[in-house]
């Protein structure tokens, strides 16, 4: 993967998308984390997936990216579930003009669907953080945006992956699914709350629940567009948690901390 991303960093500079030493060559490093673990229903994976396609084929999206200070970002599509399971689908892109954006979205939306094992959440962000090391890109802000329908059941600690990727200079935004009512041992019923306290961090972290189907679309587009041009959204679409008490970081079952393969 390093050499990709060398030789991806070659060709950026060669292209002209870096800027002159000590100024940053893209406005934001995106990293779309998404999950595919078994919790995920068909449904719910194909909206999900209709909503980043949609997002960069939408003009906001596009003209939130040309009004940056720079007018390109960087952006990346994962899917994860266990602690071990990552895989990059769209490798890092620089986007620019609206022909970019389209060329993004019309590659994810060409790649098939997938469902895997558990839900890792701690091992999605240091994967994350990786690529965001690895990038050989110079931006203004570095953004890890997670969505999810549970807790972390494998690998570390979500708390001390979040920890330290905010030490790092990173910001993670959550995108909590809660479509379903909890069936199992690892689900919970409160997973914003999970989110706003367990899974978000750094310089202007948010989360956007979606607790109806309609909302995939309007929410994934309006969050991309919060992240691109860093501004606060409406409030209609920054919905705080339902109950205002702690939540429990360890759920999820005792699974939360088992290494993968155990």
């Amino acid at each position: 993967m390093r050499g990709l991303m060398l030789t991806l960093a070659a060709t950026l500079s060669i292209s002209g998308a870096w800027g002159a030493e000590g100024e940053p060559s893209i406005d934001l490093a995106l990293v779309l984390a998404v999950d595919i673990s078994q919790s995920m229903e068909p449904d719910e994976q194909d909206l999900q997936r209709q909503g980043y396609v949609e997002a960069f084929r939408s003009p906001d999206v596009q003209r939130a990216i040309r009004q940056g200070l720079l007018g390109r970002i960087a952006v990346t599509y994962v899917e994860w579930s266990g602690a071990e399971e990552q895989q990059i689908l769209v490798p890092w892109t620089v986007i620019e003009q609206p022909a970019d954006a389209l060329g993004f979205a019309e590659r994810l939306a060409r790649i098939p669907i997938h469902r895997a094992g558990y839900t890792s959440i701690s091992g999605a962000i240091d994967f994350s953080l990786g690529l965001l090391r690895e990038s050989g890109f110079d931006s203004t802000r570095r953004v890890v945006d997670i969505s999810g329908d549970g807790p972390n059941n494998q690998g570390r600690s979500v708390t001390a992956a979040r920890d330290e990727a905010v030490s790092q200079g990173t910001t993670i935004n959550g995108l909590p699914i809660m479509l379903e009512q909890p069936r199992g041992p690892w689900d919970i019923p409160d997973l914003d709350l999970y989110y706003r306290d367990c899974v978000i961090g750094g310089a202007g972290a948010f989360m956007i629940p979606i607790r109806e189907r309609h909302q995939f679309l309007d929410a994934i587009r309006t969050k991309i567009v919060r992240e691109v041009s860093d501004r606060r959204m409406p409030e209609t679409f920054v919905r705080r948690a339902l109950v205002d008490t702690p939540a429990d970081c360890s759920a999820g079952g005792t699974h939360s901390r088992r290494p993968a393969g155990e």
